[in-house]
């Protein structure tokens, strides 16, 4: 059968979305149906093109040759589908303001004024989602990020909020225990690590000047999980600074030694390719004036 139109839709979206992760389990995950009916609707596909366009073997499947092509041909106009649609709901009047923050920062520094924002713009509705990962504004509904990096993000706009500046932090309560009168001292405290935050603490020896003779320590899958174990005195935490000026203002945590500034910072970011809504525009303004007037990035 010669082809002279465009391939039925919907296995070629299931395609799309098998292709993009390499295989069928995940794709059956995205679409919510089995990995059988992924299959079916990729044969269905493959019988119109009369191109074979997966291997299917007992350990999984694969993308042929011919598969592996396609897809680099489609991927960017199903992209681009995606894209446009955001944009058509985002204009509706009514819609939130789709923002992805950090799970630290969204708790201990965006929440917390949130009220202040809503004050001033009492019809914007804001729903906040988290991740570790680097955003993709190309297949995720999401107007605008917070991110953490050195701010060079092809094809997104990038302003520069605030230093990623880190800094030993106790309870008192440990301190009392046992004082810290060097860095070294450290050394010989129960250190406590954030997950996605490993380096922190050989960052801050080495700008020290104090060789750390290993990275072993408590690890906490989250930085509001480390704090907390700093708080309940369980050891000596790396600490953000932008993120603790409640802790530290209260005496909850008390700051030691020098703070050490990253090489990174953290971002707002939004995509190039799409305008600006009235939303993301209040947003952006009233986060910069809140950073602004914030003591602790003084």
């Amino acid at each position: 059968m010669a082809v002279t139109g465009m391939p039925p839709l919907n296995p070629l979206y299931v395609f799309e979305v098998a292709a993009r992760h390499g295989g069928f389990g995940k794709a059956a995950q995205e679409l919510n149906v089995t990995q059988s009916a992924v299959s079916r609707q990729i044969s269905v596909l493959e019988s119109y093109l009369g191109v074979r366009l997966f291997h299917r073997e007992r350990t999984g499947s694969k993308l042929t040759e011919a598969g592996e092509e396609f897809a680099a041909e489609i991927a960017e106009p199903f992209a681009k589908l995606a894209a446009a649609s955001h944009r058509l709901v985002e204009r509706k009047p009514n819609s939130p303001l789709k923002l992805r923050a950090y799970a630290t920062f969204a708790s201990r520094w965006l929440i917390p004024r949130l009220s202040n924002f809503h004050k001033r713009y009492p019809k914007i509705q804001i729903t906040v989602s988290n991740t570790v990962k680097p955003v993709d504004f190309s297949r995720e509904t999401v107007e605008i990020a917070i991110q953490v990096g050195n701010g060079n993000w092809p094809g997104m706009n990038a302003i520069h909020l605030f230093d990623d500046v880190i800094q030993p932090v106790a309870s008192p309560a440990l301190l009392k225990r046992t004082p810290l009168n060097t860095p070294a001292d450290l050394l010989k405290h129960a250190r406590l690590h954030s997950y996605y935050r490993r380096r922190d603490w050989a960052d801050w020896f080495a700008a020290a000047g104090v060789d750390l003779p290993d990275d072993r320590g408590t690890v906490f899958e989250s930085s509001n999980l480390t704090y907390q174990a700093a708080i309940e005195g369980l050891g000596v935490a790396i600490g953000q600074k932008a993120l603790l000026g409640e802790e530290l203002a209260s005496g909850k945590l008390v700051a030691l030694f020098d703070s050490v500034k990253r090489p990174l910072a953290y971002y707002l970011v939004w995509p190039m390719d799409r305008p600006e809504s009235r939303k993301l525009q209040s947003f952006r303004d009233w986060l910069l004036d809140e950073i602004k007037n914030d003591p602790a990035l003084r």
